[in-house]
């Protein structure tokens, strides 16, 4: 006990220094080479960080397999080695050699930099031992586990090598100083680094972060102590252009084949280290990944994420506003027109636009986004503009406020029209949030106030609400508010309700067992509340007893046993196929279990289930979705995606049996050629889809992509709603397109 003790006060000193002093960088005195190999002087004389603490399974002891983290910088880059320690042989982890990678089994070193040392935002990059590359933008602290706080959609120049070696593996990285945002003169930087290891299913940081609270979480970041304050890079201008080739053919509509050769360009054009302004013109998204299908038996609109790169960067800046389910801006309503006569959505070309967003100073960061669409005769649509605006002013030491402005708006006020500032038509949205967080993170909250105006006269154009969170070792507690008013109409937003007032509480308590496989489990209890917000009558409102475990093999599971009340304000079919609707103005109460089930991602077969079972409406529904996941490593897997929903109702509604079925093949030849294939059929839309993908980055962030594409009818429904082997009768729509695009640095 007493070298135990002795060695736990030695791993605390050490800890307590480098939290007090941080990690200081030199500037290197020779040249740094990108190889995987620790040889250089720089590197031998550079400040060490080392005992690294667990993170998983547990938070309170040294990690098992350590890690030590080395930088350095010249004119040009910021440099980093960080060698990874094994406890003996062992074999890696990866799910192919395809950049931006994710999953907490596979093997990956990352380091999370707060360039602006706000404890706010922060941009990550990790590298894994057969050197494929990852980095992504972390958004709200990286306190709350969502697409909102960390996206790898953000892609830009750097370099790494990664070596694997007997007993450890090395990752080498140069990050150009025109790659990262930054404030001139600032001497301190925020920083962590953390590591996933397959091996021993264990995840360690640098910095100790408490097991409840998130591994990106930037409230546990240490100080980068430069030798020297930090000056602005010189000609931080890139132009990526791009050209492309498209063959595609509508078969629904008959109309003849299209082959069209189009040119376009982006610029990221640096305005001082820490403001960027990104314009585009004739920008084209037909390399994006397509969706995955879903089927449809909720009664509201369904929420799809960005996917185009030019409105992906900074993204937190502008679409973080509000809260799930009622945001003022939601990027994908740009370039989508509504064809008001079959009240079907078209696709409204984008002409160009351009986005400035950085830091003003140390505490107010600006957003600013402009679009300009092209008209559409066909359905008498006006070239239309979107400006969307934003300022974030940093408050205590991680907290924000934040407003927002969003117009839409023609210049005209029909096709042809007299140029206009003062349209008849237009839909504007005016916003102040307030975002507050704890030093620690164990509160976190937000409040919103949004108010849309247009041309017409309704009454309760208003949003607000918000959520406050509490997370603690042993308790997790959420309460989310909100208001949303009967006219409150943000065209360019995404909200699935209007007139309601709702509430949504959550309480969990965690258990943490010294021995077996658990990590974690405990019992939680959930609500749902919504009323109408001029009379106050019940609409919805469900209760959930829930139960949910972490293994220490980082497999998870859930369980709920829930009680819904429905209201319908409308009819509503619940086959999800368009046939006989429950009427308007009808209750029911109905109960069913949940289950979710997602094995340890780590072995080269995985697989996630989960299912629904019990009362559905006056009716019953069982429903068996997941996802089977083969890995062969490290060129890639195969995944089958299905969803079924086995739906019964009384006479005289129908029933239905919906069958959603897609699988995945994601190969990597090497680093820089990929090749990607979706195939999706969905009964429920009565369609089967091809998408395949071949990509090849020839350089750092250029690319040659082939795309083709592919839609057939599929009939699988008979009369009585049973399901049948699916029957190609007829192709819908097909397109093959050629693009290249080059990052030219000047």
């Amino acid at each position: 006990m007493e070298k135990v003790f002795i060695a736990l006060l030695t791993v605390l000193f050490t800890f307590g220094t480098l939290t007090a002093q941080g990690l200081h960088i030199k500037r290197a005195k020779g040249t740094i080479a990108i190889d995987g190999v620790m040889d250089e002087t720089d590197w031998i004389q550079a400040e060490v960080a080392t005992n690294f603490m667990q993170f998983f399974p547990s938070d309170s002891v040294t990690a098992r397999a350590q890690t030590e983290v080395r930088m350095t910088y010249d004119d040009n880059n910021l440099y980093i080695i960080a060698k990874m320690y094994n406890l003996g042989p062992r074999k890696y982890v990866t799910p192919s050699l395809r950049r931006d990678f994710r999953g907490e089994a596979n093997d990956v070193f990352s380091a999370v930099i707060d360039t602006y040392s706000d404890r706010n935002n922060a941009f990550l990059f990790g590298v894994n031992p057969f050197g494929v590359q990852r980095e992504g933008l972390i958004a709200n602290g990286g306190s709350v586990a969502s697409a909102d706080t960390f996206s790898t959609s953000w892609d830009n120049i750097w370099h790494s090598e990664a070596k694997i070696y007997d007993d450890y593996w090395i990752t080498e990285m140069a990050i150009p100083f025109k790659t990262l945002r930054y404030k001139e003169n600032l001497d301190t930087w925020y920083i962590n680094f953390y590591r996933f290891d397959s091996a021993y299913a264990e995840q360690s940081t640098w910095t100790p972060i408490p097991r409840n609270q998130f591994i990106i979480n930037l409230a546990f970041t240490q100080k980068l102590l430069w030798d020297a304050p930090l000056k602005k890079t010189k000609g931080n201008i890139s132009l990526i252009p791009y050209s492309i080739f498209r063959n595609s053919k509508n078969f629904e509509t008959d109309t003849p084949t299209i082959n069209d050769l189009d040119l376009g360009l982006d610029a990221k054009i640096g305005l001082g280290p820490a403001m960027t302004l990104d314009v585009t013109v004739n920008p084209d998204f037909s390399q994006v990944e397509v969706d995955q299908q879903v089927t449809n038996l909720d009664r509201f609109e369904i929420f799809f994420p960005e996917r185009r790169q030019f409105f992906l960067e900074n993204a937190d800046l502008f679409a973080n506003f509000g809260i799930e389910g009622t945001r003022p801006f939601f990027s994908r309503r740009i370039g989508v027109a509504r064809d008001e006569s079959t009240g079907q959505n078209v696709q409204n070309r984008i002409y160009g636009g351009l986005r400035l967003n950085g830091k003003l100073n140390q505490n107010l960061r600006l957003g600013i986004l402009n679009a300009q669409l092209e008209e559409n005769k066909d359905i008498q649509l006006a070239s239309t503009n979107y400006l969307v605006a934003a300022l974030q002013q940093k408050i205590l030491s991680r907290s924000y406020i934040g407003m927002t402005f969003i117009n839409k708006q023609a210049f005209t006020d029909a096709i042809g029209g007299d140029f206009t500032f003062s349209p008849s038509s237009y839909n504007r949205t005016l916003g102040l949030d307030v975002n507050l967080a704890s030093n620690d993170n164990t509160w976190n909250g937000k409040y919103f106030y949004h108010r849309s105006f247009d041309e017409t006269n309704t009454e309760a154009k208003y949003a607000t609400g918000g959520f406050l969170n509490h997370s603690s070792y042993r308790w997790e507690a959420n309460l989310t508010v909100q208001s949303i008013g009967e006219g409150y109409d943000p065209e360019v937003g995404f909200v699935r309700r209007r007139d309601i007032f709702q509430a949504t509480p959550s309480v969990w308590y965690n258990f943490y067992p010294k021995k077996g496989g658990t990590q974690r489990h405990g019992p939680g209890v959930s609500a749902d509340l919504i009323r109408n917000n001029t009379s106050f009558d019940a609409l919805d409102h469900n209760l959930a007893l829930n139960y949910r475990g972490n293994l220490k093999s980082t497999a998870f599971w859930d369980f709920s046993v829930v009680r819904q009340y429905t209201r319908l304000l409308r009819p509503f079919d619940p086959s999800g196929l368009g046939n006989t609707p429950l009427p308007a103005d009808t209750q029911y109460n109905y109960n069913f279990v949940k289950a979710n089930y997602f094995s340890n991602a780590g072995r080269k077969f995985s697989y996630n289930l989960s299912t629904q079972l019990g009362e559905y409406f006056n009716g019953n529904l069982y429903n068996l979705s997941g996802t089977l996941t083969y890995r062969y490593q490290p060129l890639g897997f195969a995944s089958l995606n299905f969803a079924y929903n086995h739906v019964r109702l009384p006479e005289p509604l129908k029933n239905a049996d919906l069958l959603l079925i897609g699988s995945r093949l994601d190969f990597t030849f090497t680093k820089n050629i990929f090749w990607t294939t979706f195939v999706q059929f969905n009964s429920q839309i009565e369609n089967l889809n091809l998408n395949s993908r071949l990509q090849w980055r020839f350089k750092p962030v250029s690319d040659i992509f082939l795309v083709y594409t592919d839609n057939y009818f599929a009939e699988s429904q008979t009369a009585s709603g049973s399901l049948t082997f699916p029957s190609i009768q007829f192709p819908r729509q097909r397109a093959i397109v050629l693009k290249l695009n080059y990052w030219l640095n000047l």
